[in-house]
């Protein structure tokens, strides 16, 4: 389900946009409107959608459009064109009193300068804006507190926006926005005024924050590294237009233009590459009933000096090596007493493999990818370099 569409938004700056509207649908590029006419085209016939749950970053140079356009979505700004539906209603359509509701309801925002109120304390920011709703004062600071444990400030409720690092006043700042318990967040650069250090932490904060309330965040950033960290999908801008819409591998693997290459040529793959693009799915012995000498013939068969185990239920059980399987078969020893566990190193699908770059030097066998106690696939060290090397997607990487 979609939670936020836009179709074909415009904004033009100017004493006569529609005649600048005209010109654009004509085909004409946004300088020489400029140069004809003296308006400027801030964002032109913009399209995407979000979904539900979904982090879609929008990013570009200063100057790409890409601030008028978040400010388009909640209608801070009045479109020259194209409509923003929320929940499958048009905010461009909406009269006043309907959009201050649904910007109450439904639109949290979180702007670069933190925008706190110096003379109020942690709990009253993240509190006022159920205060200006009429909420009681025993709700709205119980909602408040709650919000404020969320975000890691608790203990400094009492504490006024002054006495706060940045990044704890941006804390304030996200707090706030999540305790309307609106579906949406905006965010503008929120976390460009930061420090490096601070940044990182903020943007580990706003996963975790995702991963436990599942909110709609539309996220505004200049910097391509937090772009493909935070965004489930990417929209790169240029002079007011979307260039390319797509996931960060999308992005990384198929550039639309030279203009997304020139972004992407320099960026660390180990940072957005998973486990999941390059982890294969392994040989296994189903069950320990398959016995060793069934084991040693399936590891002939594949050329392999080692197998792992399941149950039936494909759970992972452990690794099995050419000469413990032999041992077991001419010494009659159970198999599962021959199994290697303790070696072998294990990770989920999203682990980053800038990650498991470390652990691939010290393992002396493949990587599980393990979630629920299943075996999904298997990575070994030349998966991962193949991975950063070359590119490939997971069916494409060599085997271990």
């Amino acid at each position: 389900m979609n939670k936020i569409e836009v179709n074909n938004l415009t904004k033009i700056f100017g004493s006569h946009p529609k005649q600048g509207l005209k010109r654009l649908r004509n085909g004409e590029q946004k300088d020489d409107i400029l140069n004809d006419t003296g308006m400027t085209v801030g964002v032109n016939q913009a399209s995407f959608t979000v979904k539900a749950g979904e982090t879609f970053v929008i990013m570009g140079l200063s100057g790409s459009g890409k601030s008028t356009l978040i400010r388009l979505v909640n209608r801070l700004i009045e479109p020259t064109d194209g409509e923003v539906l929320i929940d499958g209603e048009d905010i461009t359509k909406m009269d006043k009193s309907t959009l201050i509701e649904t910007r109450r309801k439904k639109l949290g925002m979180v702007f670069q300068k933190f925008g706190l109120l110096p003379h109020r304390t942690v709990l009253h920011n993240v509190a006022y804006g159920l205060e200006i709703q009429g909420v009681s004062k025993e709700e709205r600071e119980e909602k408040a507190m709650q919000t404020i444990d969320d975000v890691g400030l608790k203990g400094y409720e009492s504490s006024y926006p002054s006495q706060l690092s940045g990044g704890m006043q941006q804390r304030v700042g996200i707090a706030r926005a999540l305790t309307n318990d609106t579906d949406i967040l905006l965010m503008d650069e929120a976390f460009s005024a930061l420090d490096p250090i601070i940044r990182k932490e903020m943007q580990d904060e706003l996963i975790k924050l995702q991963d436990r309330l599942g909110k709609t965040v539309l996220f505004i950033t200049h910097d391509l590294d937090e772009a493909l960290k935070l965004g489930d999908r990417i929209a790169i801008m240029k002079d007011g237009k979307i260039v390319q819409i797509g996931t960060p591998e999308q992005i990384l693997e198929n550039p639309a233009n030279d203009y997304v290459s020139n972004f992407v040529k320099d960026v660390d793959r180990s940072k957005v590459l998973e486990a999941h693009h390059v982890m294969k799915k392994p040989e296994v012995l189903s069950t320990f009933k398959d016995g060793p000498r069934v084991a040693v013939r399936k590891m002939e068969e594949v050329g392999a000096s080692s197998i792992f185990v399941v149950d039936k239920e494909k759970n992972f059980k452990g690794l099995l090596t050419i000469d413990d399987a032999i041992r077991a078969y001419k010494e009659n020893i159970p198999m599962e007493d021959v199994l290697i566990v303790e070696d072998i190193y294990s990770t989920t699908t999203d682990t980053a493999l800038n990650d498991l770059l470390g652990i691939a030097v010290d393992a002396k066998y493949p990587i599980t990818v393990i979630e629920d106690g299943k075996l999904l696939g298997i990575i070994s060290r030349v998966s991962i370099l193949s991975g950063l090397v070359l590119g490939k997607e997971k069916d494409e990487v060599v085997s271990p």
